[in-house]
């Protein structure tokens, strides 16, 4: 499971917000959700689930308690006095040209752009310095904005296209095959691909990664357990696609495929877990050619990312938890025969290929070092930055003069520089004209001890001269999970917290890939709860260091975030004012019967795995652990079409907590329509969503919007 994290941040503290009549949890007419007497029995111990009924999303039922809830949610939001004047103050700062970086396809460069409150990004193209036309407008794709762009493939001479499109959100994509020159369809469009790449075979066909699809009626919770590499020849049916790989008889739940730049490999990547993959290699030069084992089991992560005739380089973690660069002679590409290009260092390494020319992106303490390679190993420079941040990018195709990057940073908005590979030299390509002045804010790293005394690093940004007076609105927000490492980067939302001197927080915790495979693993199964020690330390660390206290800290996170997020609320219910947990697996012993959860294991562990599992679980399991209690304001989010974290998980939760609550902090759960786990939504819909957790958070920390400038 992959999640993409940053969202939103807190405000300043200014008295009583209003003089409104107070609306408690007490007073909120919560649906009366019944419970049903539903139990599963786990080594011996019986455990109930009484809104486990919330799990059908087709039921009738359901359908009307999300509207019952969505309505509470709406009433309670509608009656915050400046609810309307954070949506105008965010529509403003959202409404300026965002741009990609560019690729070249063939004779044209493509790249998008939004003008500023469109629903989605318009993909244009360019030949050479003429005026850009549109390629592609994903508004146009439906009505309201909310059918997206999902990923587009081209063939290596560009003169065909494979593009995905996501309706409302869904995983579930369709692939649309075009002509480029004229952009006329190709065939018939291809459904019910998940989980999927395009790898174009010359310009014949092209290689994609599906499921089965569940019966219908389970369409969105439905297990999706057994990926399947086919391969579709243009100008035929779908149905009569060839197997590749996989299927019942090697059964794997993650399949993904490419075809190398000169067209003479297939690589396949086969994994049933989201960390670790086998590796297969196909030679498509010779006709019958077997699919040949590279790595034959799950306990690395390994891919090649470029070739140059028959060497092979592949960056792995294989022996080398920090990751490294080998080559190896396709003819016996096992990894008994792998040599080391850039060995592992200190810092994690991920590796790209432009021009002939290896950009080695180091994470440095969560932030980014770009050294350049040839591709012999021989080092060419150290890439200049504009400072401490994240830089992305760095790739293109074998014959490019130049390449594109992305640098950004919590103060420094998304700039696209132009690299040019031949003077190491980078030029500003696109500056972001968001209303924002870095020059006013600052982002300092600081690190604190956890619980056991791991040292974690934490980024700290706020307007500068703050005072560390205790009193200053705080949002901590984090991920800590699936080896994802959370790195420095811009959001438009934030500036409301920032501009009105609020701090936002952001610690890299154990789960995470930051530091990584032993940060990664020092997070998962039965260590999970260090992730939940890490989260909780940074938030004394910010009290004890007069940044903020309890009744003006905000926690936020997102899917497996929103876990953190509900687990640290059930252990530690007086930690915070505010809470936001998002997208969040919240049933930890259910979490593997729907979707790819399963896939999920190697991070979590299942229920039945054995009692010592069972019992972790049980204990930090959110929709379990919650107890009467006094707990923090809280704002669940979900999306009708979530069906990667079901948003069952959202509303077993949120039932629970509403009856648990003893405190006077309303629970509130926003539930989104014709949107999904968070990729695709349209503009209006992200400021929506933005517009109500700014004006939930404010409104119960106190605070007068805006703040006395």
């Amino acid at each position: 499971m992959q999640n993409y994290p940053l969202l939103l941040a807190a405000l300043l503290v200014a008295g009583q917000a209003g003089a409104q009549a107070v609306v408690t949890s007490k007073t909120l007419p919560y649906p009366q959700t019944r419970k049903v007497d539903t139990t599963t029995t786990y080594f011996g111990t019986k455990v109930a689930d009484p809104y486990r009924w919330l799990e059908n999303d087709q039921a009738t039922d359901t359908k009307a308690w999300v509207q019952e809830e969505n309505k509470v949610t709406q009433d309670y939001l509608g009656k915050i006095p400046y609810r309307e004047a954070i949506r105008q103050r965010l529509t403003k700062l959202w409404n300026y040209e965002k741009y990609s970086a560019p690729t070249k396809e063939g004779k044209y460069t493509y790249f998008s752009k939004n003008t500023g409150l469109q629903s989605q990004y318009v993909m244009y193209r360019q030949l050479g310095t003429g005026a850009p036309e549109v390629f592609l407008d994903p508004n146009t794709f439906s009505k309201d904005g909310t059918t997206s762009l999902a990923g587009i493939n081209f063939t290596q001479d560009g003169s065909l296209a494979a593009y995905q499109i996501s309706e409302g959100g869904s995983d579930w994509r369709k692939v649309i095959v075009i002509k480029a020159n004229d952009k006329s369809i190709v065939g018939d469009t291809l459904k019910n691909v998940k989980f999927s790449g395009l790898a174009w075979k010359g310009n014949q066909g092209f290689y994609y990664s599906s499921y089965d699809k569940p019966a219908a009626g389970s369409q969105l919770a439905g297990k999706t357990q057994i990926h399947k590499l086919y391969y579709h020849q243009l100008g035929t049916p779908q149905s009569t696609d060839k197997l590749i790989f996989g299927g019942e008889k090697d059964p794997n739940r993650y399949i993904g495929a490419n075809v190398t730049e000169d067209e003479r490999y297939l690589i396949i990547s086969a994994a049933n877990t989201t960390t670790g993959n086998k590796l297969y290699l196909q030679d498509l030069g010779k006709p019958g050619s077997p699919i040949v084992n590279i790595v034959p089991d799950e306990k690395s992560i390994s891919q090649v990312v470029d070739n140059v005739g028959s060497k092979l380089y592949l960056q792995t973690n294989y022996q080398a938890p920090n990751h490294r660069l080998v080559t190896v002679d396709a003819a016996a590409p096992t990894q008994a025969n792998w040599k080391d290009l850039i060995p592992e260092t200190k810092n994690v390494l991920d590796v790209s290929t432009v021009g002939s020319h290896i950009f080695a992106t180091y994470l440095k303490d969560a932030t980014s070092l770009v050294e350049e390679y040839d591709m012999v190993g021989k080092k060419l420079r150290t890439i200049a930055l504009p400072g401490v941040g994240s830089a992305g990018g760095f790739g293109g195709k074998k014959l490019d003069k130049e390449t594109y990057y992305t640098f950004t940073s919590y103060v420094y908005p998304p700039t696209i520089f132009k690299y040019n590979l031949a003077t190491g030299t980078s030029t500003v390509y696109k500056k972001a004209g968001v209303q924002f002045d870095p020059s006013k804010y600052e982002s300092k790293q600081v690190f604190y001890n956890s619980k056991d005394g791991t040292r974690v690093p934490m980024l700290i940004t706020y307007k500068k001269g703050m005072v560390l007076n205790g009193k200053n609105p705080t949002l901590l927000y984090a991920y800590g999970g699936f080896n994802a490492s959370i790195t420095p980067g811009f959001s438009t939302s934030n500036i409301i917290l920032l501009e009105n001197g609020g701090i936002y927080a952001v610690p890299n915790l154990r789960g995470g890939g930051e530091y990584g495979e032993k940060w990664h693993l020092a997070g998962t199964k039965l260590q999970k709860q260090n992730v939940f020690d890490d989260f909780i330390a940074a938030a004394e660390y910010l009290k004890t260091n007069k940044y903020t206290d309890t009744d003006h800290l905000a926690i936020s996170g997102g899917s497996n975030g929103g876990l953190l997020v509900g687990a640290t609320m059930a252990q530690r219910p007086d930690l915070c004012k505010v809470a936001f947990p998002a997208v969040g697996v919240m049933d930890m012993l259910r979490y593997n019967q729907f979707t790819a959860g399963a896939g999920w294991a190697y991070d979590y562990g299942t229920a039945q795995d054995s009692p010592e599992m069972f019992n972790y679980l049980y204990k930090y399991s959110p929709y379990h652990a919650l107890k009467p209690a006094a707990y923090p304001a809280t704002l669940i989010t979900t999306a009708d079409h979530d069906d990667r974290v079901v948003p069952a998980h959202s509303f077993k939760f949120a039932s629970r907590l509403q009856e648990s609550q003893q405190g006077t902090a309303p629970v509130l759960i926003r539930i989104e329509t014709k949107a999904g786990h968070g990729a695709g939504r349209s503009t209006a819909q992200v400021i929506s969503e933005q517009t109500d957790k700014w004006a939930f958070m404010f409104e119960n920390m106190g605070v007068k919007y805006p703040a006395a400038q």
